[in-house]
Formats: structure tokens, sequence, C-alpha cells
């Protein structure tokens, strides 16, 4: 019975490993390949942030932080039999857009959406929605080539804690929810109550199926905020007049995936103005969907 005891919490870290996917030791050769080091996700995914601190937007007066909504990411996820799944949404200029789709194509990564996020940025910047499946290394060997042809930066140090500027405790309070600070930037990840699928894999709230809200303070109690709701499509327009009545912008209404069950659809954001107050607009659109309490 004792041996039987010892033995049991190594049988019960093996499970776990089953259910999670893999551990950063696991990824070193997906890291290699990616020339970064990724980060293991609660929900079992291996993910690169790659901010595009490079780019110098803005939008009405506002400097866009790379957290706000200039961030491209890439995420993995151990399917079996030595594969994985990626997806990733890549921020990319004009000019960047024709190169890294011919080098994605040529890889054998798929694309599934190309569009823009907000509206009257400056420069123009537009969002490039990818997926591939087979062995890590080879999927991450391929999206780094095409990321080559971007001047996104190298992999530096982690951002540094800034101060948000905006009041988190209100803020966290009207929406019901806990938010992070992310290099100044004030982020909540909403996850959905459904069970999304696409090709008959679960797809993890950190490969993009999960609401963001991002907060921006812009001086005077004031945020602005971006990011996008996921809804199902009956929700769409019940969101879209919540949105508006409470003086929020929607910038963008679109897919980013091709197979997902269920169907989803992204709706993204802009406003400027008294962060309380829009933190109440979001909540009232937030509350209009089917999101995990």
């Amino acid at each position: 019975m004792k041996m039987k005891l010892h033995i049991l919490p190594a049988l019960l870290l093996l499970a776990s490993s089953f259910v999670l996917g893999q551990t950063s030791a696991d990824w070193k050769d997906t890291d290699a390949a990616m020339g970064r080091a990724g980060q293991d996700q609660p929900d079992g995914t291996h993910k690169y942030g790659l901010p595009r601190t490079d780019l110098n937007v803005s939008l009405n007066g506002v400097q866009i932080r790379a957290g706000l909504a200039l961030g491209s990411w890439v995420a993995f996820k151990n399917t079996d039999h030595g594969h994985a799944m990626a997806m990733g949404d890549l921020v990319l200029t004009q000019e960047e857009v024709g190169p890294v789709m011919q080098e994605l194509i040529a890889g054998g990564i798929e694309i599934t959406a190309l569009h823009n996020h907000l509206l009257g940025e400056s420069p123009h910047v537009m969002y490039m929605h990818i997926q591939g499946m087979g062995p890590a290394a080879r999927l991450a060997k391929a999206i780094h080539a095409a990321i080559q042809k971007t001047k996104t930066p190298d992999a530096g140090p982690p951002a540094q804690a800034k101060d948000v500027g905006i009041d988190t405790k209100q803020i966290d309070q009207i929406l019901g929810r806990a938010g992070k600070n992310n290099g100044g930037i004030y982020q909540f990840s909403v996850p959905r109550s459904e069970h999304i699928t696409d090709d008959g894999i679960a797809i993890p709230n950190s490969m993009g199926v999960a609401t963001a809200l991002n907060f921006q303070a812009t001086g005077d109690g004031k945020a602005a905020i971006t990011g996008d709701f996921v809804l199902l499509g009956s929700e769409v327009n019940p969101v879209i007049k919540a949105l508006l009545s409470n003086g929020i912008a929607v910038t963008a209404l679109h897919s980013h995936m091709l197979a997902e069950q269920q169907r989803l659809f992204f709706m993204h954001f802009w406003a400027n103005d008294d962060a309380a107050k829009l933190a109440k607009g979001l909540r009232a659109a937030l509350d209009l969907t089917n999101s995990a309490k």
C-alpha cells in the first residue's frame, strides 16, 4: 500500500501532462525555430507574444501602444502523434502583407483572415490570422520565416510594469472581473461559455476565442479602449446596439477562423472617453453575450 501511495503523485503528474499538453522544456525545438522563448499558458498552449513596438501608430491623437492594438501573437497546442495546431494573429503594415502571405503559403501555413481592426489610424495597419497543423517545430520555422519579412523586433526583455493611469479597481467592479496590467495597458480576457472546436480539436481561450477588452489611459480619467468581442451570430446586432448607445464605435466585424464550431464572429471597437463610462458600455454589451461568469 505504501508503494502505491508513493507512486500515486507521479501517476497524477503524468496524467496531467496528457491533459495540459507539453511543458516549456518540451517546446525547446519550437522556441529555437521561432527565434524566441514562448510562455506556457494555464490552458495548455505555448504562446509567443510579438509586440510591434517598431510601429509608430496614432489614432485621433492617441499614440497606440503595442499592448493596446499592435500585438502579434502565435500559440501552439499539442494534438497527437507528435503534431500540433498553431494559430496566430500577425500585425502588419500594408507593405508587409504580400511578402508575409507568400512566405506563409510556401511554408504550408493557412491564411484564415485578413482585415482591419481599427478605423482611421495612421499609418494603416492590417491583421492576418493564420493556422497550421503538423510538427510544431516545422510550423514554427515557417511562421518565423514569414515574420522575418516584417520589421517585428527580436525578443526583448519582459515589459516593465507601468502605472495604468486609471482607477482599475473601479473598472474591475464595473466589469465584474479582474483585469491585469500588461506594461501599462489594462486588459481583460473574457472566455465564452461554449466549447469551441476547429476541425474537431478543442480551441483553448489563449488561441483567440476569448473576448479582449483593453484600456490605455489618455489623461484626466479618460482611456482609449479597443479589443474584440467574440460573438455568436445571434449576439452580433444586440452588441452593436449596446456599444453604439454607449458612445463606442464598432470598427470591424468579421471571422478569424474557417471551420470553427460554434460559428464565431469577432467585433472590434474603439472609443476614447471617461474610463468608467466606457467600462459601463462594455459591461452592457458583455451582458448580452453567453460569456463565462
